[in-house]
């Protein structure tokens, strides 16, 4: 049992790290100086995360499933 709490550990705090990495280039992209972009395309891009949060906090509850999706500005 302890043999899977540690590679939990192991595999959250790395996975995590890299996605919170992740989130932060995605907030890059605010830099209106380097990049072009529309209040639609914002709303489209938090939505996205949002709702991988939500599926991601749905999983860790009792009746959580899986949903893969995929995101475009298209």
């Amino acid at each position: 049992m302890r043999d899977k709490r540690s590679k939990f550990v192991q595999l959250a705090s790395q996975r995590v790290t890299k996605a919170l990495d992740q989130i932060r280039l995605v907030g890059n992209l605010s830099n209106r100086a380097a990049y072009d972009f529309t209040e639609e395309d914002t709303k489209k891009i938090v939505k996205a995360l949002q709702r991988a949060v939500d599926t991601t906090k749905a999983r860790f509850s009792e009746n959580g499933t899986s949903s893969d999706q995929v995101f475009t500005l298209e």
